[in-house]
């Protein structure tokens, strides 16, 4: 990997206005828990972004807006609110960011209608930028949830992403097809959308956004309290039992939800609610709730309600790319805690050694293109992705008949296999035989005035 693009689903650390650190920071805490704050704009942001390895292009999140303006309300904003979402978002912009994401899914983006989206994707347009979304629902509700992107992107005119596409909650197994013949179909009548994915059954994602979104409402301390009140939880039980859980749908039982990070209960990491809810002897909701006032609201899990089909289905499309939805890991340092998820190790060697070697899925080419020129396409890199003079050298090197992840969900902090594999960012080597080399030339993407990025 030679380039990450980073604030996706809605989520972005800038910008941070005057008294809303602690309110970001608590609500960003379920994904990295150890992320330091501070008031600063997206420019500024951009501007002291440290030097590393690999390119980094910025999203501004549509979360991040609505939570600067309005926390976590359960409203459509007012017209001054709005304009102050607007404004936030044009600096964003202005500075370079890609476009904008959304996490409508979660609060307080599932507080938002399509009006207020497509608002905003007004000003996308006039920036020749990007709308990237984690769509409104993954599970029960994915038909109509991808038909709201699509309407976004026709109406917008923006590109339109739909990252980590699935079909979760065994209720939803084998939708994928469809799925897929309706971006296509909106393709071909005219709109600039795509979808990625990553090739595993289990997701990621904080514990508290597979409760109803009516738990966080009012911020992180009004969540820890109803968490903490009987009557909350008998209701957060019941829905679940009607409806599944909050984008993830139905799961065959506790057993398919694990815990990745925990703050304050590293202990448990690896542990499932139901091995957690037996060994205390209470019930599952009652160890989750428990669960998140002890990590104050901070706790990561793996949900498996994926189907092994549907992975199937979208690997083969020639148009659907490959994207790991991955966080910055290491096996070493502050990143190397708690159990992530194994995608952000092995997403494309996986592809490469289980699906393209082992199953004979995909030709090999097929399935660099939708790691490489696809990807970069997609996202208007406008000299990147592709092996061509005068390009930039980003330039992965990899022996494909040894080059397979290792890194499962018991073990998830382990490099591919592969001695001779080694990765060139902006012309320079940084990993050399499997060994990192310390170097970091690599470089803050920026969108240019006509959309395209370098």
């Amino acid at each position: 990997m030679t380039t990450e693009i980073i604030g996706h689903c809605g989520y972005s650390v800038a910008p941070v206005l005057p008294g809303k650190t602690e309110l970001l920071a608590h609500y960003l805490s379920g994904g990295a828990p150890w992320l330091p704050f501070r008031e600063m704009g997206f420019r500024e942001y951009l501007d002291t972004f440290p030097a590393v390895s690999v390119n980094a292009g910025m999203l501004v999140g549509h979360n991040t807006l609505r939570l600067m303006v309005m926390g976590l309300e359960d409203r459509a904003p007012s017209a001054d609110e709005l304009a102050q979402m607007t404004a936030l978002l044009e600096e964003g912009l202005g500075a370079g960011a890609l476009g904008m994401s959304t996490g409508l899914f979660t609060p307080p983006g599932s507080f938002a209608q399509s009006d207020e989206i497509l608002a905003l994707a007004e000003v996308l347009k006039r920036h020749h930028a990007a709308y990237f979304t984690h769509v409104r629902d993954e599970a029960n509700r994915i038909v109509e949830s991808v038909e709201e992107a699509i309407a976004i992107a026709r109406a917008s005119g923006v590109h339109t992403e739909i990252v980590h596409l699935k079909c979760s909650g065994v209720d939803n197994w084998g939708k994928v097809a469809v799925i897929l013949g309706m971006i296509d179909k909106a393709r071909a009548d005219g709109c600039d959308i795509d979808c990625d994915a990553y090739p595993y059954a289990a997701g990621a994602n904080p514990l508290k956004n597979l409760l109803p979104g009516w738990v966080q409402v009012g911020g992180n301390e009004a969540m820890l309290a109803r968490l903490a009140d009987p009557k909350a939880r008998a209701r957060i039980e019941a829905e679940i039992a009607d409806d599944g859980l909050n984008n993830w749908g139905r799961i065959p039982s506790w057993e398919a939800v694990q815990i990745s990070i925990s703050p304050n209960r590293p202990e448990t990491a690896g542990q499932t609610v139901a091995a957690l809810a037996k060994a205390q002897g209470c019930d599952p909701i009652d160890q989750i709730c428990d669960h998140l006032i002890a990590d104050n609201g901070a706790t990561r899990v793996l949900i498996t309600s994926i189907s092994e089909d549907d992975i199937r289905t979208i690997i083969r499309s020639p148009t659907a790319l490959v994207g790991s939805d991955g966080n910055c890991v290491a096996d070493y340092g502050i990143v190397a805690q708690g159990m992530p998820h194994p995608r952000f190790y092995g997403t494309f060697p996986r592809i490469i050694g289980h699906y393209v070697h082992d199953e004979r899925l995909i030709p090999l080419e097929q399935a660099v293109y939708k790691m490489t020129g696809g990807s970069a396409k997609a996202l208007k890199l406008k000299d990147r992705g592709l092996l061509r003079e005068g390009w930039r050298a980003d330039v992965a090197i990899f022996d494909p008949e040894d080059f397979r992840d290792q890194a499962t969900y018991a073990d998830p902090h382990r490099y591919p296999t592969g001695p001779r594999t080694s990765v060139i960012v902006n012309g320079v080597v940084v990993v050399d035989n499997a060994t990192h080399t310390g170097a970091t030339p690599g470089m803050v993407l920026r969108r240019d005035a006509d959309g395209r990025v370098g």
